[in-house]
């Protein structure tokens, strides 16, 4: 297959690859690109024949069948391709949930307490959730927006210090907060490597990802986490994903960081700690184009002009009428593309670059799309089960609702049960629809929008855990393709953490040190089996990964 030209930096360190291709991997570079499809990895690398993606695809293995585990939410998503595991093993059902093992946030007198809490590991345990220094209130950071941005490097490596422990669940045994690593049931690849003296990086888009270190605490040398749901203009309204070119701006901030760890450098590049053995980033462009109604662009042809109010999501091609990325979406791939260059080009000849993806997203057809009240929605519930139980404080304990159910009910009996579940499957209504143009238009729905609901053993058994699981969800509702929840707008037009093709089907790109090249493999994968491919690039045991050895997580078949 004749190889994509590229810059000349991406092109050297292609080229350095190429000559050590028997040499065993020195580095892994793991890549999450939130929302990318395989179908949008196809269509781009179709399109840009030239660009890095292509020329990953062309010189590496692609796997053209993966799926992501479901909930596809971003965090058993990152979690199991770190790990190997699913959310049965890891304990990791989404990044906000439910435990009826431990305390609510705040809890002080754990004697006698009454057990279950909200656990939330999102943007709301941050120090300050407004700042994009999550609360370290670094000098400056917004003085003069947004070229004072830069001053984030000096955001501290240690994400728990940015997050505020009242937020978190209590564990009722010793009655002190569970931070988020500590809520991991299994062990992950940045431990393994820690435990073989190995260095570690990471940076995602919540301090709450300090997940990723693993039970030990100890898995990650150096975090770079700036908060992506903090305010882009100080006091001001919007946050960094109500605009995707300001989704750019704080993806482009992580992707300097990435580089200099390939460099050898710290986040900052103020120190010369070495290259971690494994390091790597998430891009939120993709996801936020993806969901926005409208959003501004940069105008191809002159990327020095703004284009406003592009459409966000998909398009229908006039030619072919297929569904292809609409101008908003088609500037968030290149715009990560050329940021994949960049880091492709600042690596050694020993590493292996991985790009995946947490999850995908749903629907892509405008047409299929209709928003659900889910705030109604559970309030009817609550209203019909206290109707009918007297002295009944509502039924829903917590609910978690994307292009999916999730909810944990008061009562476990086997009627409340079977109670939430034929309410939802009889509970019709007029939701939010959207025509070509993004207008909003009337979408009648029936059955909560959804093709099947489980409910209580039922829903343990979906999971393949056991109805005392303290952690899994009492119900759980498999959308409609195009069922969105959310309230009464449509500020978004899709979203993850439902078991639709479009949720689940992601890519998995293999290449580098030692990776035979131009390959595409077909078998069905999953992105858990990302974990131990990582470990054996290294050279290091994949059953040292406790869910590895749990679930017989294999390695990614067909690298050499």
């Amino acid at each position: 297959m004749k190889k994509a030209l590229l810059p000349l930096a991406v092109a050297i360190a292609l080229s350095a690859v190429d000559a050590s291709a028997a040499t065993p991997a020195q580095h892994v570079v793991l890549i999450s690109v939130d929302g990318l499809h395989q179908n949008d990895l196809d269509w781009f690398v179709k399109n840009n024949p030239t660009s890095t993606l292509a020329t990953l695809v062309n010189q590496g293995v692609e796997y053209a069948n993966a799926k992501t585990p479901f909930p596809s939410d971003s965090f058993p998503g990152l979690i199991g391709q770190i790990t190997g595991g699913n959310p049965k093993t890891t304990g990791i059902y989404y990044d906000v949930a439910y435990n009826r093992a431990l305390l609510p946030a705040g809890t002080t007198q754990c004697a006698g307490a009454t057990l279950g809490a909200i656990v939330a590991y999102d943007e709301s345990i941050d120090k300050n959730m407004d700042r994009l220094d999550a609360g370290q209130n670094i000098a400056g950071l917004y003085k003069n927006t947004p070229s004072s941005f830069s001053l984030i490097s000096k955001l501290t490596g240690n994400a728990a210090n940015l997050i505020d422990s009242a937020q978190l669940p209590v564990d009722p045994a010793t009655c002190l907060p569970v931070y988020p690593h500590q809520y991991m049931q299994v062990n992950t690849i940045f431990e393994v490597a820690h435990n073989n003296n190995l260095r570690t990086a990471w940076s995602d888009k919540h301090p709450a990802y300090e997940i990723v270190n693993g039970p030990s605490g100890k898995g990650i040398s150096e975090f770079f986490t700036p908060e992506i749901n903090s305010l882009v203009v100080a006091n001001g309204a919007d946050d960094f994903t109500k605009d995707n070119i300001n989704t750019q701006l704080y993806d482009g901030l992580k992707v300097n960081a990435v580089v200099n760890w390939a460099l050898g450098k710290n986040h900052a590049g103020t120190a010369t700690p070495g290259a971690p053995a494994i390091y790597g980033m998430n891009f939120q462009s993709v996801s936020t184009a993806q969901k926005l109604n409208f959003s501004s662009y940069y105008d191809p042809s002159n990327p020095a002009n703004i284009i406003p109010n592009g459409l966000g999501g998909y398009t229908k091609d006039a030619s072919t009428g297929t569904l292809v990325p609409g101008p908003v979406l088609s500037g968030a791939l290149n715009f990560v593309d050329q940021s994949i260059g960049k880091i492709v080009g600042a690596v050694d000849s020993n590493t292996v670059v991985i790009v995946s993806a947490k999850h995908g997203q749903s629907p892509e057809n405008r047409a299929q799309l209709t928003v659900i009240n889910d705030g109604d929605m559970l309030a009817a519930l609550d209203d019909a089960w206290n109707a009918t139980h007297l002295g009944a404080d509502g039924l829903v304990a917590h609910s978690l609702d994307d292009d999916g159910v999730l909810i944990w009910l008061k009562d476990r009996s086997p009627e409340a049960a079977g109670f939430a579940k034929n309410f939802l499957l009889n509970y019709s209504g007029t939701g939010i629809g959207s025509d070509r143009k993004g207008n909003i238009t009337s979408k009648p729905f029936t059955q909560a929008g959804l093709k099947a609901v489980y409910a209580g053993a039922d829903a343990a058994k979906l999971f393949q855990v056991g109805f005392s699981d303290a952690r899994v969800p009492d119900v759980v509702g498999i959308a409609k393709t195009g069922s969105v929840f959310g309230g009464g707008s449509l500020k978004k037009i899709a979203e993850h953490g439902g078991h639709a093709v479009n949720d689940r089907h992601v890519p998995i790109v293999v290449w580098g040190a030692g990776i035979n090249q131009s390959k595409m493999v077909t078998d069905k994968v999953e992105t858990t089996q990302i974990a131990p491919t990582i470990l054996n690039l290294l050279g290091l045991n994949p059953s040292d990964l406790q869910a590895v050895t749990i679930e017989k997580t294999t390695v990614l078949p067909q690298l050499n």
